[in-house]
């Protein structure tokens, strides 16, 4: 969408905002605008403040924490603060190139109330947006309707009416710090151009298939170091038994025929009797 559209946009939700004023309208109430069908979804809200209450209490209304100690130019002794809310439009009037909305473009702009008293004294008529300074601290915006996908880097953006785009890093949970009046959402790196990490859930996938795997290995190490065993075991042992019955069949006794028997016979010599010397009797 171009700037012009976007300026003329904020135009539009001022002109239903102011006439859904009534005619006398409470400080501090705040009163919903009346849209067009063509803008189905599409939430506007305005409320009336005194500067000096706005400056010394700040304010919170539809999601916008604004801190005391905000100063708005030119000095007007009421100011209107016009809230927007596009809903489901949203991504028909703003996007980001890479990214996308996780949120509603929600915004809010602030003018010199109808018939107040200028700075000049004079009584005036004409809607003046008024700048703002910060001397509080940042402006927390809270977006309704918000669910982040899991385990996605969000991003705060402000659109700017110049076509500009300003991302930051989350603070807060669910909440923004912004330094100015605007339009704001979350987006996050589009899935389709963006690579993403491994899933946690994948990455415990991963982390169970692992242990598995070394236990299957260890348990592996450990047959085939039983199966060696066994093997070699096996092994000496036949090779005992071989070199017992060699020594048996070494030693086995000689045999002879005794009548019609046969029957074991010793090998072993007897020793001769020697004689000591010459003398016979």
């Amino acid at each position: 969408m171009d700037n012009s559209t976007l300026g003329s946009l904020d135009d539009i939700f001022l002109e239903y905002a102011e006439n859904s004023l009534p005619s006398r309208p409470q400080t501090g109430v705040l009163y919903n605008a009346s849209l067009p069908s063509n803008f189905t979804g599409v939430n506007v809200s305005i409320i009336r403040l005194r500067r000096d209450s706005f400056w010394r209490k700040g304010a919170n209304y539809s999601g916008f924490y604004m801190p005391p100690r905000i100063f708005s130019l030119p000095n007007f002794t009421r100011l209107d603060m016009v809230f927007s809310n596009l809903g489901n439009m949203s991504s028909y009037y703003y996007s980001v190139p890479n990214y996308s909305l996780v949120a509603p473009v929600v915004g809010f702009n602030a003018y010199g109330s109808r018939n107040s008293t200028g700075q000049f004294g004079n009584l005036t008529t004409a809607m003046t947006k008024l700048n703002l300074t910060l001397f509080g601290g940042p402006i927390l915006v809270q977006f309704p309707n918000f669910s982040l996908p899991q385990n996605e880097k969000p991003k705060c953006v402000v659109f700017y009416l110049n076509g500009t785009v300003e991302m930051t890093n989350m603070t807060l949970q669910d909440m923004c710090a912004v330094q100015d009046q605007g339009h704001f959402s979350i987006v996050v790196p589009h899935p389709t151009l963006v690579p993403h990490a491994p899933k946690e859930k994948e990455k415990g996938q991963l982390w169970k298939w692992w242990v598995f795997g070394f236990a299957i290995g260890v348990l592996g190490l450990l047959f085939f170091g039983f199966v060696i065993f066994i093997i070699v075991r096996t092994f000496r042992m036949r090779k005992l038994e071989k070199m017992e019955k060699e020594g048996e069949r070494n030693e086995a006794l000689g045999a002879t025929n005794v009548g019609q028997s046969r029957m074991p016979l010793a090998s072993a010599v007897r020793t001769q009797p020697t004689i000591e010397n010459d003398y016979h009797p």
